[in-house]
């Protein structure tokens, strides 16, 4: 469990007070009533810490924010210290901004200026700058009206309630940010320095102040998290690299789930010692890094489990249940708690701490099976930063696309429906198929549950592409929550007459279905890519994987949710299956080899053409790989199916799919798919369920 409070660097003044004897309290109200009248920060703490180590001798940009609009004299004054006025700066809304002014100062003068009393903060003008900083996706939030700083979700809370809020900054969490947010009230739980955020218990009614720290990004709630919830190595040829000799051996993987129970089948081979090389809870008030709910046991037995309790014949199973990577070193970050759930910080301090542990236990690969709702740009979700900087520090990141596909409140058949943090175009986002025998992958087609792109919002091309995640059996963590409430799942050994029951003896497995369950393999994949070519970037392993993945899709496929019956007819298109499934040998035998630049590999955006419905691909300045110029085309990667044109500088165009994608803007599922605003389903099968018995086909 993480000590939070050694992150915290000031004390809670109500706390102190609290437990001060009468005598020391009338002392510290009368010093503050002595004080009352003083300026609340000293002129030093209204500068910017990015301002504070500029050279004294240069002259720096720098927008002064007032309480009260600037008279003429306080402008005569920063003149006459050598300031130049450079004018206001513009709101979004087209009006100039009133309370703050650009100015050009010498750096020596910035302590004098900011001695006025109408002098609220000192922030430098980034604005005026040539080119954003390249390592932050950030947009210019110095012109950013407090308001614009929080986000939809905040806008509308009861102000006298009492809200935990994610704080990202412009230069990271200080003492005299955290002094801001203090100072109205807020009490500083942690810092997530991986995002330059502090995570805080703050009153709604004070946000708005808040928000005018110039040095504050942005600020969202910490939300809610949950999990997405044999054959498949078959599926995804994985039985041929086993037989090659590639197992994962030497790589670790950071699983952030709900907890890895310590089962047999993921010691090493001679059962001598556990293969879970560290564990640590991040759930808050719970140090137990074991499996409460059940959900990161199968996770981790998917990735990589060496199938010890179903060997042939001395188990009692007829089928050896083996992971990806049967030796891969895993590394447990527990973050969700016995009922699935967690929030954006407790996440992000697991990305945080697998970013730490990279070198020591040899983190390549972090497997994300949980997400959330879209609620705001991935260049300024906090989550989403999180990934990217763990992507940035040479870690896969692999996330599960959302078990939302068979969402149709609006009528989007499932469209639009990825999830956090597999909105993010740097990481490897995973959807799930469904197999049937003879598990081929020619067999397989997309799970009904299994959420589609284009992401909200970025309208990103989601998933990158899907792996077997439908009745997935894994390894069964005794007395979990997922065990116990759902004992139809399990999978119990069997006798000589082929009878598998709790007579023969406990299960050591069971089935679950999801999105989460495809994840895993894909991260399995990527072990074995790795242990194969450990000098393989991030995204030279996306594209590789994307460029070998199976293509063969017939165009159309119907799938019937088991349980319920209800049948749902799906499409093989790009924003369903991505650029196919999962091929592990293809994926070993590839040789092509994208630049080592991080961000080549950013999935593509999609853009549609108002006047004719028509759908273009085009990609990021940083990707460089799918354009036909470079290494592979698109109608390689995605196949010939469902892209046309030649010209990467026009785009390629996204020739068939789901009417939703193509409809009437008049539609509810277009708007929803295609708009501004975010919207979200409240259908009761827009998710797969912890009963749900998935596809039955």
């Amino acid at each position: 469990m993480i000590d939070h409070s050694s992150e915290i660097s000031t004390a809670n003044p109500q706390r102190t007070l609290r437990g001060a004897g009468w005598g020391t309290r009338f002392v510290v109200l009368l010093f503050c009533a002595l004080f009352a009248a003083a300026p609340l920060l000293a002129s030093s703490e209204k500068i910017s810490q990015s301002l504070k180590t500029v050279d004294p001798s240069s002259s720096v940009n720098v927008l002064i924010h007032f309480k009260a609009p600037p008279t003429a004299e306080q402008h005569q004054k920063i003149q006459s210290l050598g300031g130049e006025l450079k004018g206001s700066p513009i709101n979004p809304d087209g009006t100039a901004a009133k309370t703050t002014e650009s100015y050009a100062v010498p750096a020596s003068a910035l302590d004098e200026i900011a001695k006025d009393a109408n002098i609220v903060a000192i922030s430098r003008d980034d604005t005026q700058r040539a080119s954003p900083d390249a390592a932050s996706n950030y947009p210019a939030t110095a012109l950013l009206l407090p308001q614009q700083k929080l986000s939809q979700d905040l806008q509308n809370l009861d102000p006298t309630s009492t809200v935990k809020v994610i704080v990202q900054y412009l230069d990271g969490p200080t003492d005299e940010n955290h002094q801001v947010v203090t100072n109205q009230g807020g009490s500083h739980i942690a810092d997530l320095n991986v995002v330059k955020a502090a995570v805080y218990s703050v009153p709604a009614g004070a946000l708005s102040q808040i928000a005018q720290n110039p040095n504050i990004a942005y600020i969202s709630p910490d939300r809610q998290i949950r999990r997405t919830m044999d054959h498949y190595n078959f599926a995804v040829n994985d039985n041929v690299a086993f037989s090659a000799g590639w197992d994962g051996t030497g790589v670790g993987v950071a699983v952030i789930d709900s907890g890895v129970y310590s089962h047999p089948d993921l010691n090493t081979y001679n059962q001598q010692s556990s293969r879970i090389v560290y564990s640590q809870s991040f759930v808050p008030g719970d140090s137990n890094t074991s499996d409460e709910y059940g959900h990161g046991t199968h996770v981790a037995g998917i990735l990589g489990g060496n199938g010890a309790s179903s060997a042939a014949g001395t188990s009692g199973y007829p089928t050896e249940y083996q992971g990806i990577a049967p030796n891969v070193q895993i590394v447990n970050l527990r973050v969700l708690d016995q009922n699935g759930s967690s929030t954006d910080s407790v996440v992000i301090a697991a990305i945080q701490q697998a970013i730490q542990l990279k070198n020591t236990y040899n983190i390549r690969v972090i497997n994300l099976s949980l997400g959330r709702a879209v609620y705001e740009s991935y260049t300024i979700d906090p989550l989403d930063q999180a990934v990217e900087a763990a992507w940035n520090a040479g870690i896969v990141v692999v996330a599960a696309a959302g078990n939302s596909g068979r969402d149709d409140t609006y009528s989007e058949n499932g469209y639009g429906t990825i999830g956090v943090p597999g909105n993010d175009p740097y990481v490897i986002t995973v959807g799930a198929t469904s197999v049937v025998a003879p598990y081929t992958e020619a067999n397989e087609q997309i799970a009904s549950y299994s959420s589609k792109g284009p992401t909200l919002i970025d309208h990103i091309v989601k998933p990158d592409l899907v792996a077997p995640g439908n009745n997935i059996t894994s390894l069964l963590a005794p007395g979990s929550t997922l065990a116990t409430s759902y004992p139809q799942f399990d999978v119990y050994p069997c006798n000589s007459s082929g009878t598998c029951s709790s007579a023969v003896g406990q299960p050591s497995y069971m089935t679950l279905s999801g999105t989460s369950m495809a994840t895993p393999v894909v991260s399995g994949a990527v072990a074995l890519m790795l242990q194969q070519n450990p000098a393989l970037t991030p995204d030279q392993i996306k594209a590789r994987l994307m460029l070998s993945a199976y293509k063969g899709y017939q165009h159309y496929a119907r799938a019937i949710a088991a349980f319920t019956g209800l049948a749902y007819n799906e499409q093989h298109d790009i924003f369903a299956v991505g650029a196919g499934e999962l091929d592990v040998t293809a994926a070993l035998a590839n040789t092509a080899l994208a630049p080592a630049t991080v961000g080549v590999a950013e999935s593509p955006t999609v853009t549609i053409n108002p006047a004719n419905g028509n759908i273009t691909l085009t990609v990021s300045a940083a990707s460089v790989i799918w354009g036909n110029s470079v290494i592979w085309g698109n109608a390689v990667v995605w196949g010939n199916s469902v892209l046309s044109g030649t010209d990467p500088l026009s785009g390629l165009s996204v020739i068939w799919g789901n009417s939703v994608i193509w409809g009437n803007s008049a539609d509810a599922g277009f708007s929803v798919i295609w708009g501004n605003s975010v919207i979200w389903g409240n259908s009761a099968t827009q998710a797969l369920t912890d009963g749900d018995g998935g596809d039955s086909n």
